[in-house]
């Protein structure tokens, strides 16, 4: 067997297409495989671009384990794989987490491709404290668990990271400033 390929993890952009990196695209062109959560949107992203005869694989939620397995496969083969979520950066909030650890535990070298990120444009444009902030990411979309999930947030000082669906946000909202307090400032980005 030959030498292994190499596992990219490249960010793509979240709304505007402009923001994708000349990195990105190269790694995209060149790359055996692109993996992507939703075959649909793969395909969507490569075409924006120009990008022709890749071969197009699925990871997500529902095949994770299996897909991994066989993405790994094509790894040590020698084929390189980039894995690209529908938007922004892979395995931030999105499936992928199974598929790097394999690729850890056989050698398999693993490169990120920085990009586009939601978290530290909303940072800059909220006013908030940028010196310590707490990521706490997607809370619960069940109600009480998620008023669960704020409610031992109450504490925090840092400056906090929610993020969440547009669908989902009112509701969010409402119980941020029911259990958070009215006192707390709130910064929307979208």
């Amino acid at each position: 067997m030959g030498s292994a390929g190499s596992l990219y993890l490249v960010s793509t952009p979240i709304g505007n297409p402009e923001d994708i990196t000349h990195r990105a695209l190269r790694i995209l062109t060149e790359a055996d495989v692109i993996v992507c959560e939703e075959r649909k949107e793969g395909e969507r992203l490569l075409a924006r671009y120009g990008i022709r005869g890749r071969a197009v694989e699925e990871l997500n939620e529902h095949n994770e384990a299996a897909a991994s397995r066989h993405i790994l496969e094509h790894l040590r083969n020698g084929r390189n794989v980039a894995v690209v979520s529908d938007a922004g950066t892979p395995l931030f909030s999105d499936p992928g987490r199974v598929l790097v650890q394999s690729a850890i535990e056989a050698g398999i070298a693993i490169v990120p491709v920085p990009g586009a990120s939601s978290l530290l444009p909303a940072l800059t444009v909220s006013g908030f404290s940028l010196d310590s902030f707490v990521f706490c990411g997607f809370l619960s979309p069940k109600s009480n668990r998620r008023r669960t999930e704020l409610h031992a947030l109450r504490q925090e000082k840092r400056t906090m990271i929610l993020m969440d669906t547009p669908y989902r946000l009112a509701a969010l909202l409402k119980d941020v400033a029911e259990l958070l307090g009215g006192e707390r400032r709130v910064c929307v980005a979208f």
